[in-house]
């Protein structure tokens, strides 16, 4: 999220209870105010829409509704045809998309919100999107299934991860248990789904812009009255015995990157763990029954410029069982 701050004259918030021991400050407030729901029509969709209503419905957001058609996926319809065929292809898809968004668009009840049909590069349209739109947030899905790459995650899901300035949030196949929110009625009178988060898991390799992802984290802690762990993996062990020592070292970090304005219901603890990211991660995200995982990331075109490597960022982002928030830096 672009986790706009929002100052007390401008917006009032309830104060949570000040824990023992706490000097209660002033934090700002997160603001939400128009976010990006990717749809595909898919099963995958389907999954996060329900999320993009909750954010929209607790933050007061305008919901953007987008579908790109791309050139691939309109040579498959069509099945190799010639060029005077392709134009009424594309007339008939594109009336059949919109006819599909404005259904769905029904589902999100008084939510304010836009839709878009666009033909052409995936990213590229949605960037236009982004940009118009002021987008602060991206919602998308990501299927998970077998391979590599782009086969993992979905090309959609891939191409927003690894283009997009404002943040996004991906929900997967493994979304299970309190952190999965109902499917949406079909009717206008759907009962309201509510975004609860009663547990955030930030993780970090303290990567040059750690701290701003970290902010996004405290800032939700506070919003939502929810319990923060920050987490830190240490791959290595053979340097566990030098001075300062990479334990010290690494809780000192994770300390630095609380805000001294934060004002939590309950204190961030930190938490340090040996070998696999990843696999830490989401074993961490699992016990503690993470209703959120935040995750760092840089926006680049380069692979590997997310805070943590993007081969612990894909898997966890795969695989998790809560949805998972990258925070671009």
């Amino acid at each position: 999220m672009a986790l706009i701050e929002s100052t007390p004259a401008i917006q009032e918030k309830a104060q949570p209870k000040e824990a023992p021991g706490r000097v209660t400050t002033t934090f700002p407030a997160v603001s939400v105010r128009n976010v990006l729901f990717a749809c595909d029509f898919s099963p995958t969709s389907e999954a996060a829409l329900p999320y993009a209503v909750a954010i929209c419905r607790h933050f007061g957001s305008t919901l953007h509704l987008a579908h790109v058609m791309s050139d691939a996926g309109l040579l498959m319809m069509s099945g190799g045809v010639d060029y005077v065929s392709m134009g009424t292809i594309y007339e008939d898809a594109h009336s059949e998309a919109k006819e599909k968004l404005e259904r769905i668009a029904m589902r999100v009840g008084e939510i304010p919100h836009r839709c878009y049909v666009r033909h052409g590069q995936v990213w590229k349209s949605l960037a236009e999107i982004v940009e118009t739109g002021e987008i602060d947030l991206i919602v998308v899905g990501t299927h998970g299934r077998g391979g590599i790459g782009k086969l993992l995650l979905g090309s959609v899901a891939e191409d927003i991860l690894r283009h997009a300035s404002c943040a996004v949030l991906t929900v997967g196949p493994n979304v299970s248990g309190r952190a999965k929110l109902p499917a949406l009625g079909r009717g206008r009178d759907i009962a309201p789904v509510d975004l609860e988060l009663h547990e955030i898991l930030f993780a970090t390799n303290f990567g040059q812009d750690a701290a701003r992802a970290a902010r996004a984290a405290t800032r939700l802690a506070g919003e939502f009255h929810a319990r923060l762990t920050l987490l830190h993996v240490i791959e290595s062990y053979e340097e566990l015995g030098s001075r300062p020592g990479p334990m010290e070292e690494g809780l000192r970090r994770l300390q630095e990157l609380i805000p001294e304005s934060a004002d939590l219901q309950y204190p961030p603890e930190r938490l340090l763990e040996f070998g696999s990211p990843s696999e830490n991660i989401l074993r961490v995200a699992s016990d503690r029954e993470a209703d959120m995982i935040v995750l760092g990331a840089r926006a680049s075109l380069e692979v590997g410029s997310t805070h943590l490597p993007w081969s612990t960022t894909h898997h966890v982002l795969a695989h998790a069982h809560c949805p998972v928030l990258t925070v671009r830096g």
